[in-house]
């Protein structure tokens, strides 16, 4: 399989975080997790296009190989610092910990309006709050009184804030609770001018891990059908099937390789495109693999294996997150405006 080893001072061996996550009594929860990697400060990522946003991707891929559900708040949380550096948004808090919620739904708009005294209040609903109930900070989307899209960090705890047990209904990334929170006149602070989030360069980069973190939990359900293919009798389909999986997960391991060092080397340059493809690519190498791999397999660990049938239920979920053929289109059209031939090798 790929190695997904992080190359710095921090261990995000497979074998370390096991140690690390592994729970006292019963199943260690997400938020629980992510705690536990705070605390040993392994959220201290390298900031996206400083020269090691690969060390940065191979942490993620760390993470989703053990748990989705954790990731998704854990690349919430380190997601958030890196936009609070690149905006010049407020330092987190000691002990903080934060998720970033950005999705949009029709017709629901979380407000943000400057109150007599002063200070920025919102009000509203905001769906896929992940983390919602244990988390102490967020930043979020919102619309200003011009009618502009603005970033505002809130602390959760605070009475203007609630969150209910509402918006998710998926089997699939369960765990990471991402409820609908209404917000009533709650504190909040604006971050960067209208605009910024989604007009700095951080904000592909910042899509384009996600592609690294559903890369290391198809690489994670792959490593299934390696170890039985070492151990069980030789087998031509099953074979054949690891085959394919290997020839898709190198191809991809290289994509997002050099997608990192073009980042690192243009971390100015609008990386939409760049960002496009990586997730196109991993969300069709990812696919492959679930599908070839349960095939393989077979009902046994799907029934018997918790963190197998886990990711397998949780992964189609996350890739989701992919615009899929609209995307798709988007990169066609960055593509079909290009001056010079796309694919010179």
């Amino acid at each position: 399989m790929p190695s997904t080893t992080i190359a710095s001072h921090q261990d995000f061996s497979h074998a370390a975080l096991n140690a690390l996550l592994r729970p006292q009594d019963g199943e260690l929860a997400p938020i629980d997790g992510l705690r536990r990697l705070r605390d040993a400060g392994l959220d201290q990522l390298p900031l996206p296009g400083h020269g090691a946003t690969l060390q940065r991707w191979q942490a993620l891929a760390a993470v989703a190989a053990i748990d989705l559900s954790l990731l998704k708040l854990y690349e919430g949380h380190a997601d958030a610092l890196a936009i609070l550096a690149e905006i010049d948004g407020p330092g987190a808090p000691a002990g903080s910990s934060w998720g970033v919620w950005c999705a949009e739904m029709p017709g629901a708009r979380v407000r943000l309006q400057q109150a007599a005294d002063g200070r920025y209040v919102l009000d509203g609903r905001k769906a896929w709050c992940s983390g919602a109930s244990g988390l102490s900070h967020a930043l979020l989307s919102c619309w200003n009184e011009e009618g502009q899209a603005c970033l505002a960090s809130v602390a959760l705890a605070q009475p203007g804030v609630h969150v209910t047990d509402e918006g998710w209904q998926a089997v699939g990334m369960h765990a990471c609770a991402s409820v609908d929170v209404t917000f009533s006149a709650a504190r909040a602070f604006p971050v960067g001018a209208p605009g910024a989030y989604l007009g700095r360069p951080g904000f592909w980069h910042g899509a384009a891990g996600i592609a690294a973190a559903w890369y290391g939990a198809a690489c994670a359900i792959a490593s299934h059908l390696h170890a039985r293919a070492q151990h069980a009798a030789p087998d031509a389909v099953r074979l054949a099937q690891l085959g394919q999986i290997d020839c898709a997960l190198h191809a991809v391991g290289a994509l997002l390789r050099e997608g990192a060092a073009d980042i690192d080397r243009h971390p100015q340059r609008d990386a939409m495109g760049l960002a496009l493809r990586l997730r196109l690519a991993t969300e069709d190498a990812a696919t492959l693999v679930l599908h070839l791999a349960t095939r393989a397999l077979g009902a046994g660990p799907l029934c018997s294996d918790a963190r197998f049938a886990r990711l397998v239920a949780d992964l189609p979920v996350f890739l989701r997150q992919s615009h899929a053929e609209r995307d798709q289109a988007t990169l066609g059209g960055i593509v079909a405006g290009a001056e010079d031939h796309p694919w010179t090798l």
